[in-house]
């Protein structure tokens, strides 16, 4: 029986064991960083009375109806 045929030449060969020694592996992909929950702009239609009331207090009524609706729709623990 014949040895088994070695294709390509002994520097091919080294060059190729040297980069598979050398060469980082491939890294998985970085996870995408999540983005922090932010305010959405929206346009919403309420009650003149419902936006005088969050507006008596000033500056601010909006984060005050944020807060309310939060609570109304049990999201105050997140």
């Amino acid at each position: 029986m014949k040895p088994p045929r070695r294709t390509g030449s002994a520097f091919e060969r080294a060059e190729a064991a040297f980069k598979s020694a050398t060469t980082k592996p491939v890294e998985a992909a970085p996870k995408p960083a999540t983005v922090p929950e932010g305010k959405e702009l929206v346009s919403i239609r309420l009650d003149r009375a419902v936006l005088e009331h969050f507006q008596e207090d000033g500056p601010g009524w909006q984060d005050r109806i944020n807060a309310a609706l939060r609570k109304a729709a049990e999201l105050d623990g997140e």
